[in-house]
């Protein structure tokens, strides 16, 4: 598992990266009330804004933590976004992706640096 400066997290699954929100993130942002997720297919580019996700604190959006084509989203999210409260770091993931460079993922933090940040 990797994890972002901006508190995604991505694993690897076969070819697939999947991508969410870390459980300090989670935390942060409160009660989620929405979650926008990206259309199947589409294409994005590192730092693209992908998922738009609301609280009652504050509206945020979740970037392409690497360049690929979105190929699953959590439609569950839509229907409770407060899943994302109660299992960041499991159920409640954003999207899958098919990377178009798997290496942009090498210059993120393992969890301990990731620890280390966020402490």
């Amino acid at each position: 598992m990797k994890f972002t400066e901006e508190h995604e997290w991505l694993r690897v699954e076969d070819d697939q990266v999947v991508v969410g929100i870390t459980e300090h993130a989670s935390q942060q942002l409160g009660d989620v009330v929405f979650v926008e997720l990206p259309e199947v297919g589409t294409k994005v580019t590192k730092d693209d804004e992908v998922v738009v996700i609301e609280s009652v604190k504050a509206a945020s959006d979740i970037l392409a933590p690497i360049d690929g084509e979105i190929t699953e989203v959590n439609d569950t999210l839509t229907d409770e976004p407060g899943r994302v409260n109660d299992d960041p770091m499991g159920d409640a993931w954003f999207f899958k992706m098919t990377p178009s460079e798997p290496s942009q993922m090498d210059d993120y933090m393992d969890e301990a640096a990731y620890k280390k940040y966020v402490s």
